[in-house]
């Protein structure tokens, strides 16, 4: 089926979002092939406007009600009479990717409610109720992102848990965020970190939940060091499962999933090694590196 001119539109706007807003997952996507690429761009450009509510300055019970409004869209699309039903332009490309391919329902549902965990200010006392906020945000777009890459071999990918790889790949570079972002976060009133992780390093006092006031405190004491490097090692385990996903993609994709993941485990490694550095504020990669973690995917050199 040609394109209108309205999902052209739509389709270059998605990926005008994803270029600008995010260059780590840039690198990998431009390696796809067009089609693939488009639909990346539409799921990210609207997984961008739903995280563009959580973080932005509106009242909590507007930003509900605003989630609440995406809820209700986003369980409509498939039931609109072609493309040109939908006027929004996020909507428009997401609702033609959705038809050709086999987006996994409920997914981007999931992250609206992980969103809304964010807007609500739900903290975390286990590392396992951070888990179910990272699958949430991360985890449902990564399986998104294997439905539109695809498999070689469905009954090789079934065996091997494809969607259980794909999911932990992006708990991995959840992870990875909340680590880059600890500062900034914690500056805005959220805490990410586990309550008992803080305890366990004796930064916050027993038998307290984690505030953003003591979060900021215990940033500043050399105690964080050996934390950051601990949650470090945990998301270096998922990302450790996760890559196996790539051993089931087809060539393109998979040089496009290990430029991404290999540009988080890069900036994973940098906080692994400068805890205190990456404590006062965003750590990034310059683009060289970048570049160049992206040739190594497309040279199928392991992330």
């Amino acid at each position: 089926m040609s394109a209108t001119p309205a999902l052209t539109r739509a389709y270059a706007h998605c990926e005008v979002v994803t270029r600008q807003q995010a260059a780590n997952f840039f690198y990998g996507i431009r390696l796809l092939p067009r089609e693939r690429r488009r639909a990346i761009c539409a799921v990210y450009a609207f997984a961008r406007r739903i995280d563009d509510i959580g973080d932005g300055t509106l009242e909590r019970d507007r930003k509900l009600a605003l989630l609440d409004a995406e809820s209700r869209a986003l369980a409509s699309l498939g039931q609109r009479e072609g493309a040109g039903a939908v006027a929004d332009l996020e909507l428009l490309a997401l609702a033609d990717a959705s038809r050709r391919f086999p987006l996994p329902d409920g997914a981007l549902a999931e992250l609206i409610e992980g969103v809304r965990m964010d807007v609500v200010g739900t903290s975390y006392e286990t590392f396992d109720e951070l888990v179910l906020y990272c699958r949430r945000v991360a985890g449902g777009i990564g399986r998104v992102c294997l439905a539109i890459f695809g498999v070689r071999d469905r009954v090789a990918a079934e065996q091997a848990g494809a969607e259980r790889l794909a999911d932990e790949l992006g708990v991995a570079m959840q992870l990875t965020n909340i680590l880059r972002d600890v500062r900034e976060d914690a500056e805005n009133g959220r805490v990410y970190l586990p309550a008992e992780d803080l305890r366990r390093f004796g930064l916050l006092a027993e038998g307290r939940p984690a505030s953003a006031v003591e979060l900021l405190a215990a940033l500043e004491r050399p105690e964080v060091a050996d934390l950051m490097r601990f949650e470090a090692n945990r998301a270096r385990t998922w990302f450790g499962r996760g890559i196996a996903l790539t051993g089931l993609l087809d060539w393109r994709s998979a040089a496009s999933v290990l430029a991404m993941a290999g540009i988080y485990r890069r900036l994973l490694e940098r906080i692994q090694a400068q805890p205190q550095v990456a404590v006062r504020g965003r750590m990034s990669l310059p683009a060289r590196e970048k570049a160049w973690v992206a040739v190594r995917g497309m040279l199928g050199v392991g992330a």
